[in-house]
């Protein structure tokens, strides 16, 4: 079944186009996840970022951030969408909240970045 959101479809598409051109399976990995159905997406709690990232590290999470559990590392995250109160405990940490495409344009090879579902 194809996405019916043409922002999402024009992300999986790029993703697709970036990855192959740049040799970044991470970003291959990334559109595949987005192209599944939505309530298969992933939801990913401030409090696993906390737990398995890296200080000044990007996070990719191919879904929504949720703001259960507590953060303090500096960390650039990366998602189709943030809750508000996870974009705020992240920004209080230091960190960054941006989305995929922003990932995509600051890093095109997609090296140091860790997938989180």
């Amino acid at each position: 079944m194809r996405k019916s959101n043409p922002n999402l479809v024009t992300l999986i598409d790029v993703l697709l186009s970036e990855s192959a051109k740049n040799e970044a399976p991470v970003w291959k990995e990334v559109a595949e996840r987005l192209a599944k159905p939505r309530r298969l997406q992933a939801e990913v709690n401030v409090s696993k970022i906390e737990k398995y990232a890296k200080p000044n590290e990007y996070v990719v999470v191919p879904g929504k951030v949720l703001g259960s559990g507590s953060i303090t590392k500096p960390v650039k995250v990366a998602a189709l969408s943030f809750s508000e109160k996870a974009a705020s405990k992240i920004r209080e940490a230091g960190g960054v909240c941006m989305k995929i495409e922003e990932l995509l344009k600051e890093n095109p090879k997609g090296s140091g970045v860790r997938l989180m579902v």
